[in-house]
C-alpha cells in the first residue's frame, strides 16, 4: 500500500509537507497546484511553489514529489511540465479536482469535467512531452455538478496516457461536506486499466480500510485528515501490515517539536504578515484531534505579535515532559 500526502492550496505547502513527511508514513507528496496560463513560468517561479525542486525533487525526509499543474491551455501545460521534469520532479501531476469558483470559471480544475475530448487533449499533450521514464497521473472529482460522467472522464484521462489516477470521491457541487462516495471510485477503478487512488474522508484508520474495502482500492491519498492528526499515515500503515502491533499513533508531546520546527520554518519562508495565521490554520486542524490544540489555539487566537506566539512555543516546549 502507498500512502500519498495531498496537496492542499493555501494549506499544505512546502513547510508542512516538510513537518509531515518527518512525522513519517508517507510515501510520496503531490505540490500545491501550479496554476498554468498562456505565460510560461520562470523556474524561480517553480522553485517558490516547489522548493524541492532544488534538492532531488524531495522533501528534506527523502519522500519524493510530484508537481501539480492546473489549467486548460494544453501546449502551455505541456511546456510548464517539460520545465518541470528537467528540474528534477518526480514526475508531473494534473488538476482535475479544483473546486475553486475562481478557477472554475477560467476553465481550469473540476470545469474541466464537463468536457472529456479536452481532459485528453491536456494530458496527452503533457505525456509526450515529460520523458517517458517519469510517469504522469491525474487528480479528479466525481464530477462538477453530478457524477453521472465520473467514468467517461477517468476513462479520458487513461486515454490520454496517464498512468494513474487519483480519485477524490466528491463532486464539485458537494464541495468538501461528508459523506464520500468511495463506491463511486470502485465504479471508476473497474473503468479503466490504469492504477486509481482513492481520496476523502479519510480521518483514521478505520476510515482507511472501510475506504479500500469499498473502493477496492489498494493506495490512498491523505488531505484534511493527516493535517489533523499527523500521525495517521504512520498509523495506517502498521494496521497494515501483519505481524506487526498497531502504533498508538503520536502525542502532543512528540508531536510539539514538530510544531515548533513548523514555526521556525514558517518564519524563515514565508511574508510575514502571513506567519502568525498559518500556526493557527494548522492549530484549527490539530484541535480536532488533540484536546491540547483546542486550548493553544485559543491562548494565540487574539495574538498576532510574532515575538509572543514564539515566547508560547518556547514555553510549551519548556513544559513538555522530557
Amino acid at each position: 500500500m502507498a500512502l500519498l500526502l495531498a496537496p492542499m492550496e493555501g494549506m499544505l505547502d512546502f513547510v508542512l509537507r516538510d513537518i509531515l513527511t518527518r512525522v513519517g508514513g508517507v510515501d510520496r507528496c503531490v505540490s500545491e497546484f501550479i496554476r498554468v496560463t498562456g505565460t510560461p513560468l520562470p523556474e524561480r517561479a517553480l522553485l517558490r511553489i516547489m522548493p524541492e525542486l532544488a534538492h532531488g525533487g524531495r522533501t528534506p525526509a527523502g519522500v519524493p514529489v510530484r508537481a501539480q499543474l492546473l489549467g486548460s491551455d494544453a501546449a502551455c501545460m505541456a511546456d510548464t511540465a517539460a520545465l518541470l521534469a528537467a528540474m528534477g520532479s518526480h514526475g508531473i501531476d494534473l488538476n482535475f479536482g479544483c473546486p475553486a469558483k475562481v478557477v472554475n470559471r477560467h476553465g481550469g480544475g473540476a470545469a474541466l469535467l464537463r468536457d472529456p475530448e479536452t481532459l485528453t487533449r491536456i494530458v496527452a499533450a503533457v505525456r509526450r512531452a515529460v520523458p517517458a521514464h517519469l510517469p504522469v497521473s491525474a487528480k479528479m472529482r466525481l464530477g462538477f455538478d453530478d457524477d453521472t460522467q465520473a467514468v467517461e472522464c477517468a476513462q479520458a484521462i487513461a486515454q490520454g496516457g496517464a498512468s494513474e489516477l487519483v480519485v477524490h470521491a466528491r463532486t464539485r457541487a458537494h464541495g468538501y461536506r461528508p459523506p464520500a462516495y468511495w463506491d463511486r471510485v470502485n465504479d471508476i477503478r473497474q473503468g479503466v486499466q490504469i492504477a486509481v487512488v482513492a481520496n476523502g474522508e479519510i480521518w483514521s484508520v478505520q476510515d482507511a480500510q472501510r475506504c479500500r474495502e469499498v473502493s477496492g482500492c489498494h493506495d490512498l491519498m491523505l488531505g484534511r485528515g493527516i493535517v489533523a492528526n499527523p500521525g495517521l499515515a504512520l498509523a495506517i500503515a502498521h494496521a497494515d501490515n501483519p505481524g506487526v502491533q498497531p502504533v498508538p499513533g503520536v502525542t502532543w508531546e512528540q508531536l510539539l517539536p514538530h510544531i515548533h520546527q513548523f514555526w521556525l520554518l514558517v518564519c524563515d519562508r514565508l511574508d510575514r504578515r502571513k506567519r502568525a495565521g498559518r500556526l493557527k490554520q494548522w492549530l484549527n486542524y490539530l484541535r480536532l484531534h488533540y484536546p491540547q490544540a483546542q486550548q493553544a489555539h485559543q491562548e494565540l487566537r487574539a495574538v498576532n505579535d510574532l515575538a509572543l506566539v514564539g515566547q508560547w512555543l518556547d514555553q510549551q516546549m519548556r513544559n513538555a515532559p522530557a
